[in-house]
């Protein structure tokens, strides 16, 4: 589920403008697996795919997307590890 709550601040930003399918998936998943329970990481996509893959893997692997902006330069996505 995707909340419209306010901005939080990430502890990580992760950088995967210009990289497509599977690699936006995978490098956060690798991002996510060095940062503790309770952080935000926020990942700077322009793969049009990122945003329904790195849902889908939010929810797969017990993640929570906390919000989704469209820019000029492609999406950037703040999840939280949750577990």
């Amino acid at each position: 589920m995707v909340e419209s709550s306010s901005p939080k601040l990430a502890h990580q930003i992760l950088d995967c403008i210009g990289l497509y399918c599977p690699m936006p998936v995978l490098k956060t998943r690798e991002k996510m697996d060095e940062i503790a329970i309770g952080e935000i990481l926020e990942v700077l996509a322009d793969d049009p795919a990122a945003e329904p893959d790195l849902k889908a893997w939010a929810k797969r692997t017990g993640q929570k997307v906390l919000k989704i902006d469209k820019t000029s330069e492609g999406l950037r996505i703040l999840i939280e590890k949750i577990q």
